[in-house]
């Protein structure tokens, strides 16, 4: 399975075969379904584009638009936040590159466009079908990604490029070097949103929101699946975005879709990690028809670093609360679990299921099925599975009339590519934390690096290079996707800890009150005996016991933390100490 998103639909005559005008709707009605916003706009033909985009589609040859592209272009063209779903290879970047001709000023030598997308082979791909869409326009674009060199990409930034492909970290790094202004951005586009927020992009497309205008920017999603993180998410960056969604009228997009992943037996293991690494869900389950498989599977991601755990009828008690307790904290990424040990458990975000083996019976699957794809949201199941299982879960399909697809299994070199993606962001993101003294300090590695990097004599100086990429990257899997946690989680759980914290706040708060209304009643003359043959209850005088006791912690914490404070003064401050003796 590639990692790469051969997105271009219009790329070659044998990818999209001319069609006459007025196909796409035809081709929409019979073969494509829709769901479209309430306030829908009415769908575009060729010949109803303006001048200048009809002259783009004439140079890339286009003689008819693709179905997304006559549905998804009058938002655009009207300036309305999108997302737009639809299958990859449909024309979703020619959807979003066609309306910039009439927006893009080409007078104007500044950034007014930018194209965010998970890798550099994305990038240049787009930035190679807008170099013919505005060919003899004036309009330039220019592609950002990191892995290479600044100076050329400085140059063209430099010369005013008015249209801007890069993956967000090397934007960010742009951003930070003054070389990149976004003071002028009219459209904010994020294609394969689902990949980029997958691979782990979040914190820098957080950190390139920061550089945008303080007005609106026009904002657009397009993706081939809205997972339930990347639609939750889409309120941080859009403005009350609406979806239209495009889909094969055999199995809707919005529902889950069903694929097979075929092995032998004795690889289901190391296939299960290559898929984890090529598909990298936000969370998923991993369904197993024994406990010995549960256990086993567990042990193996576990070892390859991966926050999973297991549930199994064999935990105690307390062990399986503590597993409860992730997941409802969404601490946890994977689960791996038996039919009966997964009943009644809701993992948020789940955008996959894999079966580690197809279930015993046909209702079972449609219940572990069910685990995803839920509320409207896309959502994948996985079956891996041998000769024998794929004839059951092929007599599973037609029993329930699923269209199954295969996908073949992930290679070394697919798996390499998709975390090397995934690594790079990360250093990059790291690299751009240091400060003087700490790159001063990392810098005295670089001769030790070229030296290991140059060895040609057998030596093992790649792998231990390699051996320090992997702890970086096992380290990675460890941190949060989404540092300050999705909305719901910041709102209901943020751990122990957090609620600890706001227990002891709200304590101290409560000491705090008690302490301000005894003072207040002591000023007035009252002493809590004469309050309580005064006629007030009973338990005024315990309250008034506790506010005293609390004042007397509270003075003391005070004094201690003054005592503190002041001998570290003492010490860092001779001079005024010697004064004050």
């Amino acid at each position: 399975m590639s990692e790469l998103p051969h997105e271009a639909a219009h790329d070659t005559p044998a990818d999209t075969p001319a069609a006459p005008a007025g196909d796409a709707a035809a081709l929409i009605e019979e073969h494509i379904s829709v769901i479209e916003p309430e306030d829908a706009l009415p769908r575009v033909s060729l010949d109803e584009l303006p001048e200048p985009m009809r002259a783009a589609c004439g140079r890339a040859g286009w003689t008819s638009l693709m179905p997304v592209q006559s549905l998804a272009l009058p938002y655009l063209m009207e300036g309305r936040d999108i997302m737009v779903q639809s299958r990859t290879g449909s024309g979703k970047t020619g959807a979003y590159l066609l309306p910039l001709l009439p927006r893009l000023d080409a007078e104007k030598k500044a950034a007014q466009a930018l194209v965010l997308v998970p890798t550099r082979e994305l990038a240049v791909q787009v930035e190679h079908e807008a170099r013919t869409l505005f060919a003899e326009t004036g309009i330039r674009p220019a592609a950002v990604y990191g892995g290479v060199g600044y100076k050329k990409q400085m140059d063209a930034l430099r010369d005013g490029a008015q249209l801007i492909v890069g993956t967000p970290g090397r934007v960010l790094d742009h951003l930070l070097r003054r070389t990149l202004s976004l003071d002028d951005l009219r459209l904010l586009v994020f294609d394969e949103a689902d990949r980029m927020l997958s691979i782990g992009f979040y914190p820098d497309m957080k950190e390139v929101q920061r550089h945008l205008p303080r007005r609106r920017v026009h904002t657009c999603m397009f993706s081939a699946t809205y997972p339930p993180h990347v639609l939750r998410l889409a309120g941080e960056f859009m403005d009350a975005p609406a979806m239209l969604s495009l889909s094969r009228k055999e199995v809707h997009v919005a529902e889950v879709q069903h694929q097979f992943c075929a092995c032998r037996p004795m690889e289901k293991d190391r296939v299960l990690v290559r898929l984890l690494e090529t598909e990298n869900p936000a969370s998923a389950i991993i369904f197993c028809n024994t406990k010995a498989n549960v256990h086993y599977v567990t042990s193996v991601l576990q070892g390859f670093g991966y926050c999973a755990d297991e549930l199994s009828a064999d935990l105690s008690q307390s062990r399986r609360e503590a597993v409860l307790d992730k997941i409802r904290r969404g601490a946890l990424q994977y689960l791996v679990a038996t039919d009966v040990a997964a009943r009644g458990i809701d993992i948020p975000a789940l955008s996959h299921v894999f079966l580690y083996e197809p279930p015993e019976d046909h209702e079972s699957y449609i219940h572990r099925a069910g685990r995803t794809g839920r509320a409207g949201a896309a959502g994948t199941v996985i079956s891996l599975v041998d000769v024998m299982q794929r004839m059951e879960l092929e007599r599973i399909a037609r029993h329930f009339k699923i269209s199954l697809t295969e996908l073949p299994a992930p290679t070394d070199e697919d798996v390499a590519a998709v975390a090397g993606a995934r690594l790079l962001t990360v250093l990059e993101a790291r690299f751009r934390k240091l400060n003087g003294l700490e790159r001063l300090r990392v810098a005295r590695y670089a001769p030790l690096v070229r030296s290991l990097a140059a060895q040609d004599d057998g030596g093992d100086g790649e792998l231990m290079l390699a051996m320090l990429l992997d702890a970086c990257h096992q380290q990675s899997l460890l941190e949060s996707r989404f540092p300050e946690g999705l909305p719901e989680q910041r709102s209901a759980g943020e751990g122990k800890s957090g609620r600890s914290r706001r227990k002891r706040s709200s304590r101290r708060e409560r000491e705090e009150r008690d302490s301000e209304a005894a003072e207040r009643r002591n000023a007035d003359g009252e002493d809590s005996a004469s309050r309580t043959e005064g006629g007030d209850t009973p338990s005024d005088a315990p309250a008034a016991e506790g506010a005293r006791k609390s004042r007397s912690r509270s003075g003391r914490r005070r004094r201690g933390r003054g005592g503190k404070a002041q001998a570290e003064a003492a010490s860092s401050d001779p001079a005024p100490s010697a004064q004050a003796e």
